[in-house]
Formats: C-alpha cells, sequence, structure tokens
C-alpha cells in the first residue's frame, strides 16, 4: 500500500515535536526522522533552525496530521513550507530518508 507523507517545516526543534505530537494525536499517522536545515540567513529568523516533519500514511490521515501540526506550529514560532505527497515516487521515497540530524 503506497502512502501519502506530510512535509512541514516550521522554525525550531521545539515547535517540531510540538506540531509533531498534535498531528499524531489528531490522526492515525506515523512519523518518520526529522530533517534540519540553518540556513545562510539564520541570524533573521525567529529561530535559527529550520526543522522539517514528515507525517506518513493515507491521505486524509496526513491532511489532518498536517492541519493539526500546521495550526499548533503557527501558535508557537510559525511554519516555513507545507506539502502533501499523495503517492511519492520511488525516487522522492529516497529522498525523504535523508536527514541532517545524521551528521556532525
Amino acid at each position: 500500500m503506497e502512502e501519502a507523507v506530510g512535509i512541514l517545516e516550521v522554525y525550531g526543534l521545539t515547535c517540531a515535536f510540538m506540531a509533531a505530537d498534535a498531528g499524531c494525536k489528531a490522526a492515525d499517522v506515523r512519523l518518520e526522522t526529522f530533517d534540519k536545515n540553518k540556513p545562510a540567513n539564520a541570524d533573521s529568523l525567529p529561530v535559527p533552525l529550520l526543522v522539517t516533519i514528515k507525517f506518513r500514511g493515507t491521505v486524509a490521515d496526513v491532511e489532518a496530521a498536517m492541519e493539526a501540526g500546521e495550526r499548533m506550529a503557527r501558535s508557537l514560532t510559525g511554519v516555513v513550507q507545507k506539502h502533501i505527497i499523495p503517492r511519492p515516487t520511488s525516487d522522492t521515497e529516497k529522498m525523504l530518508k535523508l536527514n541532517a540530524f545524521d551528521k556532525n
């Protein structure tokens, strides 16, 4: 069975944990490993670290999780980007496995 993926990029790790928790409580989804990015303009951002949350499940569940996660993130530090991919290709699936938290 193919799973949809919801990608929610937020400001800061604490915000990511709160948004992920809200999304998981709102729908039958599972989380994949967070990703992080510290952009060149980090000092001008509300929080100098961007964190990407990835929800997996059916399209309907991912939509519900994304809505709850986004609502939580907006009440904290904010949302950078959000996207839902209903049926990621195999190449996209490979890229979704990459994360910078494994890097020093």
